[in-house]
């Protein structure tokens, strides 16, 4: 049975979190990750005020080839990432433990949500990072029957689901509001664009959950 992991990393763990790193203030979510041969080549969305001063960084970076901002929206972009993988990190235990990535996202530190086909490749996993000296922090391991049981029906992080309920409670979701995302995420001692993200995706999770189950045939 498949076993789903969420831990949390500091940046300087991996190669691929030193790369984007700087500046700290902006939100990025690692999109999907595509391999080609020596290089591993992520498309990630990078949220904040400070575009300019995070391509300069990523771009300076010796390990970097190439960085492309393919779709700018407001103050987001989606950019493609090309660099040479130096190996024996977080990336590389995922592949040898045949991991899957379905969540990696940055505020103040990395939030990983990995899938394994078994406890086995799980296990593997927390091995390689004990041996290569990868300090990660683990949330939660849980199985896919235990995902869809009351508790997480709609598969949210604690912090999605600390937001969503906050924002509802506040009532952010009334007309008129009743509150603002800048007091929520005071509340929550997170940045406003953290706050805003976090949101989406729990809206997003919830949303597939009940539509998508519920009219399965609608393209």
């Amino acid at each position: 049975m498949s076993v789903l992991l969420e831990f949390t990393v500091a940046s300087k763990e991996f190669q691929l979190g030193q790369v984007l790193a700087h500046p700290s203030g902006m939100h990025i979510e690692i999109e999907r990750v595509v391999p080609t041969g020596d290089q591993i080549m992520p498309f990630i969305w990078v949220t904040g005020d400070d575009h300019a001063e995070f391509e300069e960084s990523v771009r300076d970076h010796a390990a970097v080839r190439e960085l492309v901002a393919l779709d700018p929206i407001s103050n987001s972009c989606l950019y493609r990432l090309e660099w040479e993988h130096a190996g024996d990190d977080i990336v590389d235990g995922i592949a040898l433990a045949e991991g899957t990535v379905l969540e990696a996202t940055r505020d103040e530190q990395w939030l990983f949500r990995l899938r394994f086909p078994d406890h086995t490749g799980l296990t593997e996993f927390h091995n390689y990072c004990t041996e290569h000296e990868i300090s990660i922090h683990v949330e939660r391991t849980y199985t896919l029957s235990e995902a869809t049981d009351e508790h997480r029906q709609f598969d949210l992080t604690d912090e999605q689901r600390a937001a969503l309920v906050l924002a509802l409670r506040r009532g952010y979701f009334a007309t008129p509001r009743e509150t603002s995302l800048g007091d929520i995420a005071d509340e929550l001692d997170i940045s406003r664009q953290a706050l805003s993200n976090r949101i989406r995706r729990s809206n997003e999770k919830v949303l597939q959950t009940v539509l998508i189950s519920s009219f399965p045939d609608i393209e």
